[in-house]
């Protein structure tokens, strides 16, 4: 009542009045690309199941993130594929380590690049896992119970999540990024990096992170596909949205500067409560599947995948995230905001 019936839609008449009333922005300062790097020089090694994203050697690595630069993304998350794997995931926290290489290589030649450093250990584990194994007596399961005979030893997992941090920090990372679910791992961090002379360095926690099916094709990029068992003792229950608020209320009370929620298209209710509830810097993480999937469908001609992924992008946006972590990002040829 008082208002003429053609007045919204007035003010979607034309694209230059849609841009001038747009609420929610979406600018290449929003997202942040993911990485992964893999010993070597010269190589560039497609991943099947994530069309368009590759292991790259440091070399390729840095070429990759100049033409990121160039199209306005300057931020990056790093993942890394180590030479050798063992029981304790060694090449993490090693000096000449992967990532470490890369952090140097990438702070050298785009010192005004953000990196940021996943800091996990599936990816350097023998056994896939984000931690120490932990063994019970028995089999693979109890018997007749259904109970897993081994588990993640959090403890002993801290100290090795805290050396990598301090040598992830000394090779030029900007923000660390504990995404193995572990109690305490942001507390660890912030004193070791602290004590280590890294007080800047920032803590970005995968705060709430899903025991997810949307992990698939990351796990063939990274490398990282558990040998047995599964991850779900440390990851969060899908169905769970009140215990994602008591992992992100936890990571903020020990010094996280930046929570996370991931997956992300799946879990914009979260990305939205966690947003609400703390008013802190929120990152989400278009995971591995969400990507694979438009990029599936973008292949067959079932849809427009530059304007799926853009209205996929711009609701993680709107629910809440301030970074989105996408491999979306060098496909979007975003204006300058």
């Amino acid at each position: 009542m008082g208002f003429p019936s053609t007045r919204l839609r007035r003010l979607r008449s034309n694209s230059l009045i849609r841009s001038k009333i747009q609420e929610t922005d979406l600018s290449p300062r929003r997202l942040v690309a993911p990485l992964f790097v893999r010993p070597g020089r010269g190589v560039r090694i497609p991943i099947a199941s994530m069309p368009g994203q590759c292991q790259m050697s440091p070399d390729i690595l840095v070429k990759e993130a100049k033409a990121l630069r160039q199209r306005g993304i300057t931020s990056i998350l790093l993942f890394g594929i180590p030479p050798r794997k063992d029981a304790k995931g060694s090449d993490a926290y090693a000096a000449n380590g992967i990532v470490q290489q890369a952090l140097r290589a990438l702070k050298k030649a785009l010192p005004d690049t953000l990196l940021i450093a996943d800091l996990c250990f599936c990816e350097y584990t023998s056994h896939g896992h984000c931690g120490i194994i932990k063994r019970q007596s028995g089999g693979a399961r109890e018997r007749g119970s259904g109970r897993n005979t081994w588990d993640v030893d959090n403890d002993a997992t801290l100290k090795l999540i805290a050396k990598t941090a301090v040598a992830q920090a000394r090779a030029g990372a900007d923000v660390i990024a504990p995404s193995g679910m572990m109690d305490g791992m942001v507390k660890t961090i912030r004193h070791a990096l602290d004590h280590a002379g890294f007080k800047n360095t920032l803590i970005m926690s995968y705060a709430a992170k899903y025991a997810s099916a949307f992990y698939g094709p990351f796990r063939e990029a990274a490398e990282s596909a558990p040998k047995f068992g599964n991850r779900h003792s440390y990851q969060m229950n899908p169905a769970n949205a009140e215990e994602a608020l008591r992992e992100v209320a936890e990571d903020i009370a020990e010094g996280a500067d930046i929570v996370m929620v991931k997956p992300a298209l799946a879990y914009l209710d979260i990305i939205r409560r966690v947003k609400e509830r703390f008013h802190v810097p929120v990152a989400a993480y278009n995971v591995s599947g969400e990507y694979s999937m438009v990029k599936a469908a973008g292949q067959k001609g079932w849809i427009d995948e530059k304007a799926v992924t853009r209205e996929i992008l711009t609701a993680i946006r709107r629910a809440g995230a301030d970074w989105i972590i996408t491999y979306h990002a060098k496909d979007l040829l975003l204006p300058r905001i």
